[in-house]
């Protein structure tokens, strides 16, 4: 160690003990007559040590730790003959470059971008991990067991049926307003559905039957397809709000209908209104709640959420949210498309045409089937064309 480097660490306000300062001292070349001597910076030093303006008492001076704010000066000529040696006694190993550019550093760029001064983001790993781990390998699993379990359940329970004849008396379920918004909300449901799966998934189980080329084009015109079709299933999930929220407002004959599973076990009869619990936890868990989350983490990472700064953590957070939500949706819709379609008779027909049979709501929903028959509610709820049935007029309509 030279005598400048020996003053500019005493000067730092590092005291070294005797010792080293000796072995240091005795290291320096002769200092010529005029050159002070060792004793005086020493001297200096220590009274610049003891100086309270400078170095106040510190309440724990005695115990050894790391002070985050004590960064020692960079000699990035020191740097730079370090590589330069590695590079002759280790070929390749360029790892204190690759911690440099590593380090999440914002440096200078002349690049318009806001985050062009970071070459490398660390949390990007992270993200990429989680995408490739934990959302693609559970996502997965959770997609193919819960279908399964569905077609198991199927298997055993079958199609459930009307237990009565039908009356060939029909009664207005939806009308066509309430089926444009649904059948809106479910197209374009089940497009996102399908092209996120192909573009998370596809990589998985389409690449190597299709090949790298038709494979590209598929999930380019997807991620399009996935692109547009966002606002139209957030304008969806808002007409569903608007048009159903008020048959799914929770009552006391909900409890009583999840605590006995609405009879999909028993096969009981289990009264309800003109929604089950079942399908209000469908609306405000699935169409109200996932669906806004998956709107909003959507419109984020399409860049098209005004006066928000799109940064590469931004979008990462955004990513997570959405990949998750719509797992969880993607499975809970399984439960309802079963149950719309071949797990009970006579429900998709509500959906399609408008109508049930007196039979259908008496068995499945005899709360809402009682207030039409008491004239609560009426049993024809919009204008009927000649080729659709008629409803069952109420008490007193002709």
């Amino acid at each position: 160690m030279t005598l400048i480097q020996t003053l500019n660490t005493l000067l730092a306000g590092v005291v070294l003990a005797a010792g080293v300062a000796g072995a240091a001292l005795a290291q320096t070349p002769a200092s010529p007559p005029s050159a002070p001597t060792s004793a005086q910076p020493s001297a200096q030093a220590e009274a610049d040590a003891n100086n309270p303006a400078t170095h106040p008492v510190q309440p724990f001076a005695g115990v050894a730790s790391e002070n985050i704010f004590n960064i020692p000066r960079r000699d990035v000529a020191a740097e730079a003959r370090s590589q330069q040696e590695r590079s002759v006694t280790q070929p390749g190993n360029n790892a204190p470059v690759w911690r440099e550019v590593n380090s999440d550093q914002h440096h200078y760029s002349s690049l318009p971008d806001k985050e062009a001064g970071v070459l490398i983001q660390r949390t990007g790993q992270q993200w990429r991990l989680f995408r490739n781990g934990v959302l693609t390998v559970w996502g997965g699993w959770i997609l193919i067991l819960a279908p399964a379990a569905i077609l198991a359940f199927f298997a055993w329970r079958r199609t459930i049926p009307l237990k009565s004849p039908r009356t060939g008396r029909m009664i207005e379920r939806f009308t066509p307003t309430e089926r444009f918004v649904h059948w809106a909300v479910a197209i374009s449901f089940v497009i996102l559905a399908i092209s996120g799966i192909v573009i998370l998934f596809g990589k998985h189980f389409l690449l190597p039957i299709m090949g790298h080329t038709l494979f590209g084009w598929l999930t380019y015109i997807l991620k399009n397809l996935h692109n547009l079709t966002g606002p139209v299933f957030t304008l969806s999930i808002i007409a569903t709000f608007v048009v159903f929220v008020r048959d799914n407002v929770p009552n006391r004959g909900d409890v009583v209908w999840v605590r006995k599973l609405g009879g999909l076990v028993s096969g009981a009869h289990v009264p309800s209104a003109r929604f089950n619990a079942g399908e209000k936890m469908w609306f405000w868990g699935g169409m109200v709640l996932l669906g806004l989350v998956l709107s909003a983490s959507g419109w984020v990472l399409d860049m098209i959420v005004p006066g928000l700064d799109y940064y590469r953590a931004t979008m990462q957070i955004a990513h997570v949210i959405h990949g998750v939500s719509a797992v969880v949706m993607i499975v809970l819709a399984c439960g309802h498309i079963y149950m719309g379609t071949i797990g009970m008779e006579g429900a998709y027909r509500a959906m399609r045409d408008g109508y049930v049979d007196e039979a259908w709501a008496r068995e499945h929903h005899q709360i809402w089937y009682d207030d039409i028959q008491s004239g609560k509610i009426p049993a024809q709820r919009s204008t009927p064309r000649d080729d659709t049935p008629r409803a069952r007029p109420r008490p007193g309509e002709v």
